[in-house]
This record gives C-alpha cells, sequence and structure tokens, in this order.
C-alpha cells in the first residue's frame, strides 16, 4: 500500500504493536482479518500524513535556484520589453509592420503567416528578413543616440 520498502517494514511492526497492545479486545474469531485490518489503518494513517513528513531531498534547493522566478520587476521588464517591440514594428511601412507584429510580437512562425494571409511561405521568409533588418537598425540607432 506505501510502495516504500523501508515504510512497509516500519508499518509492520506498528500493526504487531498495535495488536500486542489491544490484544485483551481480541475476541479469538477471524485473527486474520483482524491484523490486516490493523495494518491497513496503518496504512491509511502513514499515506494520510506523507505529505506533512516530507523531507525536502539533496536536490530540492538546487531545483528552487534553478526554477525560474517572476519577480514583479522582471514581468514589468518585460511588458515594457514587448511594448518597445510593437511600437517599433508599428513603425515600420506596409507590408514588413504587419508581419514583424506577426513574427516577434505574436510569435506565429512563417508558414502560420503564410496561411493565415494567403501567401507564399518564401515571400513571408523574404518579409521576415527585411523587416529584420529594419528592426536591427532601430534598435541599433536608439542604442547610438542613447
Amino acid at each position: 500500500m506505501t510502495a516504500d520498502y523501508f515504510a512497509s517494514e516500519d508499518l509492520t511492526q506498528e500493526t504487531f504493536l498495535a495488536a500486542y497492545r489491544h490484544l485483551e479486545q481480541f475476541d479469538g474469531a477471524h485473527e486474520k482479518a483482524w491484523l490486516c485490518r490493523i495494518a491497513a489503518n496503518k496504512c491509511i494513517d502513514y499515506l494520510q500524513s506523507a505529505g506533512r513528513r516530507s523531507v525536502p531531498t539533496e536536490n530540492a534547493g538546487e531545483d528552487a535556484r534553478n526554477a525560474p522566478e517572476q519577480s514583479p520587476e522582471s514581468v514589468v521588464l518585460e511588458r515594457e520589453v514587448r511594448q518597445t517591440l510593437l511600437d517599433r514594428c508599428r513603425l515600420l511601412k506596409p507590408p514588413y509592420d504587419e508581419i514583424a507584429k506577426a513574427y516577434y510580437y505574436d510569435e506565429l512562425d512563417a508558414a502560420e503567416i503564410a496561411a493565415q494571409r494567403n501567401m507564399k511561405r518564401k515571400t513571408v521568409q523574404t518579409q521576415i528578413y527585411r523587416a529584420r533588418a529594419m528592426l536591427r537598425k532601430m534598435y541599433m540607432g536608439k542604442e547610438d543616440g542613447a
């Protein structure tokens, strides 16, 4: 019931200790069923309290450190970066503005954009390439002027 060999050993000992302590309450009939019922109750108690007894493993601290945390600052920063990207995509001339928004902001791939716009995928890929070059110039110009 516990799927843990060592816990099962401990629970077996507890079962026989409980049976010994309550031997005066045993009426002598169905000894096997009585012991099984005690063992089952011990296992159920163990499983119900397993969450409270959980011990962090050696890797638990490391997992917590490696887990990506979304601090309020990072959420706001990501929102600002995405808004800047959207604003710069809108500054591009058509059709590059819509293609850049769909590819970089909406994170659609070239095949999805082509399907939405009834265009050839190769045409969309070319427009993405050109939009990337235009955005790169915008970002480089912004950094140089800052």
